[in-house]
């Protein structure tokens, strides 16, 4: 059952154009095929990435932050409680008024203290600057050598200036050694997101970056094995463009630069404007929908490719909006957080007369002062993991 599964699964029909087989994709008269079991070694790859960014958070994002004046916040821890951790953890983390004074029954606690235990329990789970900045600084220095070295592969072939070259010679058309790193690194850090989406920074977004993390791996994994690789190279240096001006931005203004995050994040969403909503639609996906059809018949992997690049643009078109909604913010004045950050480290800004007496007492401003959360102008930006946390990529 399994071989027959595999059979459908690679049947030639759903994947390539009329009168071509996967034979005709084989290493034959010097021309160079990418294969799906390349695929593979993108795994340890992905490990191999987490271990990277771990090393360089510890010994270069970290000192870099504390060079800059951010440091390690010291959150006071809430007490053992399992009538309260059980209920946290289970149903809701800020419960209402009526759960309150019945969790205050249970626990031999006053109303007072399960509101600050709640409060405290959800300091604990929020993530300090530190943490964000060491997220970004990873994220931006992929994304520059990312974009760079995807301007270096690509500014000397004819389809990066006429599109319709993407199409010349199609299918056969043999890999570049520039094409497969290009690819495997790509593949290879979007797989080590998807394995640190469980302790990266969540934000209101986090579906949608799951979703556009997958769809990223499912367009390059497809486009590999068909060889759409032209035009992956394209999109990938593509959506690279703004993720390096967006993380850029979060840097300075985690380190609290606020004119040079201003300039930063503005230009980055004028690029993003261009190149998510502008070159991507009207350029790539036109390439990819208009183009094909004159070499030949419309085929489902035609369908696919392009379905998954409509979803694409619908994340784009989601974050635009958040992006919007932060400049008519800007323009007003009145910007103090991110569109994708949650609203909680604002609702939880005041402590109580008692936390914050014990804050003072920590001293030396390694107290948990909640309002320090509303990390200056723009908060907690993010792409697409990627705007895709936007290659918001791919």
């Amino acid at each position: 059952m399994f071989d027959t599964l595999y059979e459908w699964f690679w049947w030639d029909r759903i994947w390539l154009p009329v009168n071509l087989t996967w034979a005709d994709l084989e290493d034959r008269d010097g021309r160079v095929y990418a294969k799906s079991s390349h695929l593979y070694v993108t795994v340890p790859y992905a490990f191999a990435f987490l271990l990277i960014r771990y090393l360089f958070e510890r010994w270069i994002a970290t000192p870099l932050a504390v060079s800059v004046g951010i440091k390690q916040k010291v959150n006071v821890k809430a007490e053992d409680n399992p009538i309260l951790e059980a209920y946290y953890t289970t149903q809701y983390r800020k419960p209402s008024q009526a759960d309150i004074d019945g969790l205050s029954k249970k626990s031999s606690l006053s109303v007072r203290e399960v509101e600050r235990w709640f409060r405290r329990r959800r300091s604990q789970d929020r993530p300090g600057v530190l943490k964000k900045f060491r997220e970004a600084s990873w994220r931006f220095v992929f994304y520059l050598f990312a974009f760079v070295g995807g301007i270096v592969a690509l500014y000397d072939k004819e389809w990066f200036y006429d599109t319709q070259e993407v199409w010349t010679g199609f299918p056969k058309q043999s890999m570049l050694e520039s094409q497969y790193w290009y690819y495997i690194l790509e593949l290879s850090f979007y797989g080590s997101l998807l394995f640190s989406v469980a302790f990266d920074v969540k934000r209101k977004d986090f579906k949608e970056q799951i979703i556009h993390h997958l769809a990223t791996l499912v367009l390059l994994s497809f486009s590999w094995c068909v060889n759409y690789i032209r035009i992956g190279t394209l999109v990938m240096l593509v959506h690279d463009a703004s993720d390096v001006l967006l993380e850029s931005a979060k840097l300075f203004n985690y380190a609290k630069w606020e004119k040079t995050c201003k300039t930063l994040f503005v230009l980055f969403a004028i690029v993003f404007m261009v190149t998510r909503l502008i070159i991507f639609p009207f350029w790539l996906i036109h390439c990819t929908w208009v183009y094909p059809v004159h070499h030949y018949p419309a085929f489902f992997g035609y369908y696919f490719f392009n379905v998954m690049l409509v979803v694409l643009l619908c994340l784009h078109i989601f974050w635009a909006y958040l992006i919007l909604c932060m400049i008519r913010k800007f323009i007003i004045g009145s910007l103090t957080g991110d569109e994708r950050s949650d609203n909680e480290e604002e609702e939880d800004s005041s402590p109580t007369e008692d936390e914050s007496e014990e804050q003072r007492k920590l001293g030396n401003g390694l107290a948990v002062d909640e309002k320090e959360d509303k990390n200056g102008c723009f908060g907690c930006l993010s792409p697409p993991e990627t705007i895709c946390r936007s290659k918001t990529v791919y």
